[in-house]
């Protein structure tokens, strides 16, 4: 017997009750929000790290003679 000679009511998935969909979405808003806030974070170390490199070879390109 494999998983296609199941029956379809074994199958089903068991109903949610409405108050266990709203913990369910307000976990998945908490779960953005903070996924957001981490990219942000992210991308603002980057744009640091971007901006200090560049006026490190700014700095370089200088002081170089021509």
């Amino acid at each position: 017997m494999g998983y296609l000679d199941m029956e379809y009511e074994n199958r089903m998935k068991p109903a949610v009750s409405k108050t266990e969909r709203e913990k369910r979405l307000e976990q998945r808003r908490i779960d953005a929000h903070e996924a957001m806030e981490e990219h942000r974070r992210a991308e603002a170390a980057f744009r640091a790290n971007y901006e200090r490199l560049k006026a490190e070879r700014v700095a370089r390109e200088a002081q170089r003679p021509s």
